[in-house]
C-alpha cells in the first residue's frame, strides 16, 4: 500500500509530497497470493503435459467413468463431474460445450450451438454426448496414469491424462488468470501429425494456426505463438455480381452476428455504403451484402476489411503450466515436448505390455508343465495345504529350467485353481501354439522398444490415416497488403473553406465548397503568406487567413507537385520552387518561404501529376529596367524539398504572374486502371490495367456509334455506356474498322490514324442506318465474313480477310474499300497475325540525368533576368490529373 507522509515530512522536503511503502500483514499477506495461484493453476491455464485445464480433465475423466459406448445426457455427465470439480454445474456445462464444438474428443448429439452464428447450445438436459473413437484411442491409458485424491477425498482423479497427441495445439486454449493470460491458437490436425513425424526424424518444421471458421490469415508476424506476435485474419469475400458481395468464411473470433453488426455500424458512420444485408447462414456461412448501383465492389471489399470486423488481428500468447509454474513457450517447443512425451508414454505402454505378455507366457508354460507331466496327481496323498504346495513345487523343479523367472507361491496357487474339466480337455498342441504366439508378441514388443522412434512415427501415421480424413486445412495462408483507409473510405461529407477569414470545415455550408471528404481525412492548406498546415477534418478549424489552396492530403504522395513563386520579405527578391509534401506533423505550421516577415506568394499551383506550366512574369515600371515581361517554364525547375529556398526569379518588384500555358507531367509514368463495374479510372489497382502513362500520353476511346477521340486520362472522367475500346493511344498505330454504310447498303473496310488529338470524330457515315460492325487496334487484324444463304443457292464459304492487306491507311473521313457485294450474315473479329510492335521511345528513356549534376537555372535569354540556383533542399518526385492554379 502507498500513502502520503504527514505534514512534518512535507515541510522537511520543500513542500513536495513523498511516498512510502507500507507492507501488508496478516490475512492480506497470504490470501491474494493463494487466490492468484489457484486461478492460475486450477482454472485458467492448461497444463503442458496433456493440454487440459482442470475442469476439462475432470470432464474427460467422468466421461470415461460413464462410457459404455452409448450416448449420455450432458446433464448426467455434468452431475458426475461435480464429484471431482468443486464448482457449479454451469461452469462444467459451458466447458463441455466448448470441447464438443471443437469436434475432436466428444461425439455430440443434439443442438450444441453454432460457432459460425454464435448461437448457444441447448440446455444440458436436452443434449447428449459420448467419447469419440479418437479420444478413446489417444487420451486414456489407466495403467500409466498417475492418480490423486479428489477435492473431498472420496474419489481418485488423474493428475494428468496420458494424452499421446499434441492436443493443446489442435484445440487451442484461452484463459485469463490473475496477472497473466494465455491464448494458444488452434492448429491443423494433419499438419501437427506431420510436424511430430518431422521432429522424430530430426527435420525442421513450421507450425501455423488453422481456424475452424476458415477464412484467410496472414501469419508473417506469428512469432511462433509467443508474446509479441500478431496474426491478421480476414473473411473470405467474393463478388457475386456488380451490386452483390458474398461473405462465405469468417475471421477467427467473430460470428455472423458480430460481423453483420460491425458492417451496419460502419454504414451508419458513413465509412461504407450498403443497400441491405442478407444472412443465409446455415451449415455454411453465406452473408450477402447488397451495394447501391455505381459503387465499386473492389473498393467496398477493401473498405469492409478496413472498417469492419471482416479483418481483425489476434495476439497469441503461449502460456502453459509446467511443474505447477507458468511457462511461456512457443508452439514449436510445445509440439516438441508433446511429441517427446508421447514417445515416453508409448514406451511405458510397451514396457507394461511386455511385462504382461511375459507373465502370460510364464503361466502358460507352467500350466503346460503341470498338466503334461501330470503333477496334479502328486497332491492326491497330501492332507495339508502346505503339503500340496510343496508337492507341486517338487514336481515342477525338473521342468522349469527354461523359464525366465523363478516360480513363486502365487504361481503354484494359480495352478491349484485350474478346473478338472480344463485338465481333461487339455490339448498339448493348442497350448504350444498359444505359447508360440505369445513369444512372437513378446519379440514384436521388444523390437518396438529397441526401435522406439520408428514405432512412434508409425503410431502418428496411423492416427493420420484413421482420423485425418476430412481434417484438411481450412484457413488459407496469405500475405496481406495493407488497406489504405483513406483510399477506400466513402466521402460522406463535404468540405468548405472561408478563404479570407482562414476557416475550413464541414459545417461552413454558406462558404465556398471545396470537395467531398471523409471524417478520417487530413486536409492540407496553403496561405498567401507562404504558410502550410495539415489538419484533421473537423466541423470548423482556423488554419490562417488568406487561404490560397485547400485539398485532401494524401500521405506519402510523391506525385502531387506544388509550383510556387514568392516574394521574400516586403521588398526582397522573388524566388521560384517546385516541391512535394510527403510527410508532415499534423497541426504544425510550416513556412515555405525564406522566413522573412512580409513574404507573400505571387503564384501557386497544385499539380496532381507533377504538371509543369509556363507562366509570364510582369514587373513594375521602375528606374532603368528594360525588360518588364518574360516567360518561365516550371519544367526547367528541379523538384526539391519543401524547405528549399528556390531559384532567384528577379530582384525587382513583380507586378503579377500570369498563367500562359498549361504543362504536362515531368514525372515518371503512372499506372492507370479501369474499373468496369463503376466505369471509372483509378490509380489504386482496381479493375484492368490500361497501361503506364506519361504526361503527354492519351487515352483512345471508341464508341459503338462510330465516334473516336483521344483524351488526357483523369480519374474524374465519365464514359459512355456504348464504349467498346479504351486503351493507351499509340499515335502511329492504325485503327481498322468494318462498317455498314446505310446510304450505299454495303459493307466497307477502312484503316486510319487519329488526325486531331482531343477532337471527337465519327469514322462511319452519318446515315441513320450506318452501323459499326467490328473495330480493331491490332497491327495486323484478321476478320471473318459469314455469308447469308440465298434462295436456290448454296451458302458461300466463310471469307477470311487480312485487313492490313485489304486496304492501305487513309484519312479518317475516307469511305474505305467495299468488302463484298454478297449478302452478309455476320462479321467476326479473329485473332490478329503475330507482329512485333516498335518500341515507344521517350526522352527520359534515352538519358538518365542525375539531378545533383544539373543546373536549375532558368534561361536568362528567356527571361532577361539573373536566375541562380540557391537551394538547400533535395529533389522529390511525385501523381496525376489536372492542376489547381492560383494567381496574384
Amino acid at each position: 500500500m502507498i500513502e502520503e507522509e504527514n505534514d512534518d515530512d512535507l515541510n522537511k522536503n520543500d513542500g513536495e509530497p513523498q511516498e512510502t511503502i507500507t507492507r501488508v500483514t496478516g490475512m492480506y499477506k497470504d490470501w491474494f497470493l493463494d487466490y492468484a495461484s489457484y486461478v492460475i493453476l486450477e482454472r485458467a491455464v492448461p497444463a503442458i503435459e496433456d493440454g487440459f485445464k482442470p475442469v476439462q480433465r475432470r470432464i474427460m475423466h467422468s466421461m470415461k467413468d460413464l462410457d459404455d459406448g452409448r450416448y449420455n445426457k450432458v446433464a448426467n455427465i455434468v452431475g458426475h463431474t461435480m464429484q471431482y470439480h468443486p464448482h457449479g454445474d454451469a461452469s462444467i456445462a459451458d466447458a463441455m460445450v466448448q470441447i464438443g464444438q471443437k469436434d475432436l474428443l466428444i461425439d455430440t448429439q443434439g443442438n450444441w450451438g453454432n460457432i459460425l452464428t454464435g448461437d448457444s447450445a441447448a440446455a444440458s438436459r436436452y443434449i447428449e454426448a459420448r467419447l469419440s473413437k479418437f479420444a478413446l484411442d489417444v487420451v486414456y491409458s489407466p495403467k500409466i496414469t498417475e492418480w490423486q485424491a479428489s477435492y473431498d477425498g472420496r474419489r481418485k482423479e488423474p493428475i494428468n491424462l496420458p494424452v499421446k497427441f499434441p492436443l493443446l495445439l489442435a484445440q487451442g486454449g484461452e484463459g485469463i488468470a490473475v496477472g497473466l493470460s494465455t491464448k494458444i491458437l488452434p492448429h491443423n490436425f494433419i499438419e501437427l501429425i506431420d510436424a511430430s513425424v518431422k521432429h522424430l526424424q530430426g527435420k525442421r518444421f513450421t507450425l501455423l494456426p488453422d481456424f475452424p471458421t476458415a477464412g484467410i490469415a496472414d501469419f508473417s508476424n506469428y512469432n511462433d505463438g509467443l508474446r509479441g506476435g500478431k496474426v491478421r485474419v480476414r473473411a473470405r469475400i467474393s463478388q457475386v455480381d456488380k451490386t452483390t458481395l458474398a461473405i462465405t468464411e469468417l475471421p477467427f473470433g467473430t460470428t455472423t452476428s458480430s460481423l453483420i453488426d460491425s458492417i451496419l455500424k460502419a454504414n451508419d458512420k458513413g465509412k461504407i455504403k450498403i443497400k441491405k444485408i442478407e444472412d443465409n447462414t446455415a451449415a455454411e456461412v453465406e452473408i450477402l451484402v447488397h451495394l447501391p448501383s455505381g459503387l465499386s465492389p473492389d473498393k467496398t471489399i477493401d473498405a469492409l476489411y478496413a472498417f469492419t470486423n471482416c479483418e481483425s488481428s489476434i495476439s497469441p500468447l503461449g502460456c502453459v503450466i509446467e511443474d505447477n509454474k507458468p511457462l511461456f513457450i512457443g508452439v514449436s517447443e510445445m509440439l516438441r515436448r508433446s511429441t517427446d512425451n508421447t514417445v515416453q508414454l508409448l514406451k511405458q505402454e510397451l514396457e507394461i505390455k511386455l511385462g504382461e505378455l511375459e507373465e502370460q507366457w510364464h503361466f502358460a508354460s507352467l500350466e503346460r508343465i503341470f498338466i503334461e507331466n501330470r503333477i496334479y496327481r502328486d497332491i492326491e496323498e497330501e492332507e495339508t495345504w502346505e503339503g500340496v504346495i510343496k508337492a507341486i513345487d517338487k514336481g515342477l523343479q525338473p521342468h522349469i529350467k527354461h523359464l525366465k523367472r523363478a516360480v513363486t507361491e502365487e504361481d503354484i496357487v494359480r495352478l491349484t485353481e485350474i478346473r478338472i474339466k480344463r485338465i481333461s480337455k487339455f490339448d498339448i498342441d493348442k497350448a504350444q501354439q498359444k505359447i508360440d504366439a505369445l513369444e512372437e508378441e513378446i519379440a514384436q514388443v521388444k523390437h518396438h522398444l529397441e526401435h522406439l522412434i520408428d514405432f512412434a512415427i508409425d503410431y502418428f501415421k496411423r492416427l493420420k490415416k484413421v482420423y485425418g480424413e476430412g481434417r484438411e486445412r481450412k484457413t488459407e495462408i496469405r500475405i496481406f497488403d495493407d488497406v489504405d483507409a483513406t483510399k477506400v473510405v466513402i466521402r460522406n461529407t463535404k468540405l468548405y473553406v472561408n478563404r479570407s477569414e482562414g476557416f475550413i470545415g464541414t459545417s461552413l455550408r454558406r462558404d465556398e465548397y471545396v470537395c467531398d471528404c471523409s471524417d478520417i481525412d487530413d486536409i492540407i492548406v496553403f496561405t498567401k503568406e507562404g504558410k502550410m498546415m495539415v489538419t484533421k477534418v473537423d466541423a470548423k478549424t482556423f488554419v490562417g487567413k488568406d487561404i490560397i489552396h485547400v485539398a485532401v492530403f494524401k500521405k506519402k504522395d510523391k506525385r502531387t507537385i506544388y509550383n510556387m513563386i514568392y516574394r521574400d520579405g516586403k521588398k526582397g527578391p522573388s524566388y521560384i520552387k517546385r516541391f512535394a509534401v510527403t510527410s508532415i506533423t499534423r497541426d504544425r505550421e510550416y513556412d515555405l518561404t525564406n522566413g522573412n516577415k512580409g513574404s507573400t506568394v505571387l503564384y501557386f499551383s497544385a499539380n496532381p501529376n507533377g504538371e509543369a506550366e509556363v507562366v509570364t512574369v510582369l514587373l513594375r515600371q521602375a528606374g532603368s529596367i528594360k525588360k518588364l515581361k518574360w516567360d518561365i517554364d516550371f519544367a526547367d525547375i528541379l523538384i526539391k524539398g519543401r524547405t528549399s529556398k528556390g531559384n532567384l526569379v528577379t530582384k525587382y518588384a513583380v507586378k503579377r504572374v500570369e498563367l500562359k500555358e498549361k504543362g504536362i507531367s515531368t514525372l515518371k509514368p503512372r499506372k492507370i486502371w479501369f474499373d468496369d463495374t463503376v466505369q471509372r479510372l483509378n490509380l489504386d489497382g482496381r479493375g484492368e490495367l490500361i497501361g503506364e502513362f506519361r504526361g503527354e500520353d492519351k487515352l483512345l476511346i471508341i464508341n459503338q456509334s462510330g465516334m473516336v477521340k483521344t483524351v488526357t486520362p483523369e480519374v474524374t472522367m465519365h464514359f459512355d455506356d456504348d464504349m467498346i475500346v479504351l486503351e493507351k493511344w499509340v499515335p502511329k498505330k492504325p485503327i481498322s474498322a468494318v462498317y455498314y454504310n446505310g446510304e450505299k447498303e454495303l459493307y466497307y473496310v477502312k484503316r486510319f490514324l487519329i488526325e486531331q488529338e482531343g477532337k471527337e470524330e465519327s469514322f462511319i457515315s452519318d446515315h441513320p442506318n450506318s452501323q459499326l460492325e467490328i473495330v480493331s487496334t491490332d497491327w495486323k487484324p484478321m476478320a471473318e465474313v459469314v455469308f447469308a444463304k440465298e434462295r436456290g443457292k448454296d451458302r458461300k464459304d466463310n471469307l477470311v480477310v487480312n485487313l492490313e492487306e485489304f486496304i492501305a491507311i487513309k484519312g479518317i473521313s475516307a469511305l474505305g474499300n467495299q468488302l463484298t457485294k454478297d449478302k452478309v450474315n455476320q462479321i467476326n473479329l479473329l485473332d490478329p497475325l503475330p507482329y512485333e510492335a516498335p518500341e515507344e521511345v521517350h526522352a527520359d528513356d534515352l538519358e538518365v540525368v542525375d539531378e545533383t549534376d544539373v543546373s536549375s537555372k532558368v534561361s536568362s535569354a528567356q527571361q532577361g533576368q539573373n536566375v541562380s540556383n540557391s537551394d538547400n533542399g533535395k529533389g522529390d518526385s511525385g501523381p496525376g490529373g489536372e492542376g489547381q492554379t492560383t494567381l496574384f
